[in-house]
């Protein structure tokens, strides 16, 4: 068993204890169910509801002043979801987590807030940050014992940002890939994210995750802040940046 959890690319060492905090909860969750799903999504609620992250109660604001947030989950069974453009939910990754069981694998504004309150989520109001994050998504990757893998992750985007704005958090194989051989997460600047399909390309690189890991780092110039982190079913675990990005790992 293995977690591996970040707090967004740009943040410096001062939230690293929530970043430790949010590791902590994610294995206390995988030992005593073994459920990488559960472990993982339990981990990124811890981050979720930390003020000084940009997920949840601590997203920036976009252009218009309100919150927006998106997150996703998927696990190494084949099941994928993401939510995006959700305002007045403080934890997104619950109701990602919700929708891996359905048919559809993404839902957006209108069309989350529907599902998130069809299936017993209470709106809250997300007053977010006026800070201007440099740190993006925050997320963790989790293995069972078995070597089941699961990925969550959650984000408040850009500040700024105009209304709609979809970033690399809620796109397969930019922000979040998981299958049979890997889970892995990126973060930091969601369009060269996006642009690069930096997950999915990182991940066929190399066997070698630290290898796969720094490659998929260079697709991108060295002033764009981006990190990513990833767990290999072979139980090569690492997580690397070109900019601060506090992460920890626990394994047993």
């Amino acid at each position: 068993m293995k977690i591996i959890c970040h707090g967004g690319a740009g943040h410096t060492p001062k939230v690293q204890d929530g970043v430790d905090k949010a590791a902590e909860e994610g294995w206390k969750i995988l030992k005593e169910t073994d459920n990488p799903t559960l472990a993982a999504t339990a981990a990124t609620i811890v981050m979720e509801d930390d003020f000084r992250f940009n997920a949840g109660t601590g997203s920036c604001l976009r252009e218009d002043g309100r919150v927006q947030t998106d997150a996703a989950v998927a696990t190494s069974d084949g099941r994928m979801s993401s939510i995006t453009n959700l305002e007045n939910f403080k934890n997104p990754v619950l109701i990602a987590r919700e929708l891996l069981d359905e048919f559809v694998t993404m839902l957006a504004g209108e069309g989350a807030v529907q599902f998130a309150l069809e299936k017993g989520f209470k709106k809250t109001k997300v007053k977010g940050s006026e800070k201007g994050w440099t740190g993006d998504t925050v997320g963790a990757v989790a293995i069972s014992s078995t070597g089941k893998i699961a990925v969550a992750s959650s984000t408040g985007g850009v500040r700024g940002r105009p209304v709609g704005r979809v970033g690399d958090t809620p796109l397969w194989g930019s922000g979040f890939y998981c299958d049979k051989e890997i889970g892995i997460l990126a973060t930091g600047v969601g369009e060269a994210i996006t642009k690069q399909l930096m997950c999915y390309r990182a991940y066929q690189h190399s066997n070698n995750l630290e290898k796969a890991l720094e490659w998929g780092i260079r697709l991108l110039p060295k002033d764009t802040g981006v990190g990513m982190i990833a767990i290999r079913s072979d139980g090569q675990i690492y997580g690397t940046s070109n900019t601060s990005m506090p992460f920890k790992i626990i394994k047993d």
